[in-house]
This record gives structure tokens, sequence and C-alpha cells, in this order.
């Protein structure tokens, strides 16, 4: 399961812990079937998505409402267009953070290249 999904067996127990995924137990071992492998999956995309914990937690949870999974993909759309905001919003702040960067070292470069300062190399 570890290298299957690139996590290591504390994240495993993590996920165990947080009751997000639920393997059989046999003595010390874990037993991963099919629908913890389903989980897992959706639980790592909803974190690489920026979803919490708890948002991917009621979406694991919506699965066995009986309506064909229609509530669940209904309110994860409605966290991933919350989400896609967000991200979008980090984007543009970060563009102009790096555009802002880019005028204050031209500015610093062009300041001491008139003061005969050699910038040094790095």
């Amino acid at each position: 399961m570890c290298a299957e999904f690139g996590v290591t067996p504390r994240t495993l127990r993590f996920y165990e812990a947080k009751e997000l995924i639920f393997p059989i137990r046999e003595g010390q071992r874990r037993i991963y079937d099919r629908r913890c492998r389903a989980r897992l999956k959706l639980i790592l995309q909803g974190k690489r998505f920026g979803f919490s914990l708890e948002d991917i937690r009621q979406l694991l949870e919506l699965y066995d409402l009986g309506d064909g999974r229609a509530t669940q993909l209904a309110r994860t759309i409605a966290i991933g267009q919350e989400r896609l905001r967000a991200m979008e919003a980090q984007r543009d702040e970060l563009g102009l953070a790096i555009e802002d960067l880019r005028r204050q070292l031209d500015w610093g470069q062009r300041t001491l290249a008139e003061r005969g300062v050699a910038l040094a190399a790095g």
C-alpha cells in the first residue's frame, strides 16, 4: 500500500486514526481492501487540491447515501469550486509579489550599477 500510493506507514496509521480508512486487522498486520485503496486515492487527491481532512471525511461519508453518489458529487463540486477560487487568488497574489520583487531587484541592480558597485556572483 505504501509503495503503491507513495505514502509512509505513518501516513496510513494517521488516516486510520482519523477514521478515514478502515483496514482489516490480523494481529499486527493491516489488510487494505479495495475500498481502503479507493478511499486513500480520494484522500490523497483531496489533499493535493488543498481540501481539509474534515472536508475529505464529509465527502467520504456521503458515499453510501444510496443516491448514486449524487450528493457526494454535488458537495465535491461545491468544495472544489471554492478551493479553485482560493487557489486562483493565491496564484494572482503570488504573481503580483513576483513582479514587485523583480522591480525591487531591478531597482537595486541599477542603483548599484550607477554607483559603480559590482554585484557578487550568486
